[in-house]
């Protein structure tokens, strides 16, 4: 199984908000971070905003930031809700209950294993929520470039070191 773009950017926005915490982010930010298209963000972050996943705050210094219960969230159902089709093949039904005839419908299994193993990728997302995903956050922030580097600076040089007696 594939997740598309789209899911795979919703996904990441969600992650990088997480482990963002508290403040602001702006989509450039998150684009920076990810090495992937604005343009591509704007829409997908829009979307998170009208599902009430993602806050947004207008104006000069405005950005976004995680909603309060987005973190308990399930991977299972941010997929479901940004992936647009689930039929693996065309006997299942798309996204609008239609199907395409096959005709070893009637004495298929296949479909049935498919099923199952479509069923058995979304209960594992299920298992895991946005926030669990986006531990810990102190690797995750320094690879999205949101941790403050502290330079490690060496109590003494070696020429600057005592003797030994």
């Amino acid at each position: 199984m594939r997740l598309t773009d789209y899911t795979d950017y919703s996904l990441r926005v969600l992650l990088y908000l997480t482990v963002r915490g508290d403040g602001l982010s702006t989509i450039q930010d998150i684009s920076d971070a990810y090495g992937i298209s604005k343009n591509h963000l704007m829409k997908v972050v829009q979307q998170l905003g009208e599902l009430g996943w993602v806050e947004t705050v207008r104006g000069r210094n405005g950005g976004l930031r995680l909603a309060e219960r987005t973190s308990a969230l399930t991977v299972g159902e941010i997929v479901r809700v940004t992936e647009s089709d689930f039929a693996l093949v065309n006997c299942f039904p798309d996204q609008h209950g239609e199907r395409r005839g096959c005709v070893i419908t009637p004495h298929c299994r296949l479909r049935a294993a498919l099923e199952a193993a479509r069923n058995a990728f979304l209960a594992e997302l299920d298992r895991h929520t946005i926030g669990e995903v986006a531990g810990p956050r102190g690797p995750l922030a320094a690879l999205l470039g949101l941790s403050t580097v502290i330079p490690i600076v060496p109590a003494a040089s070696a020429g600057d070191a005592a003797p030994l007696t």
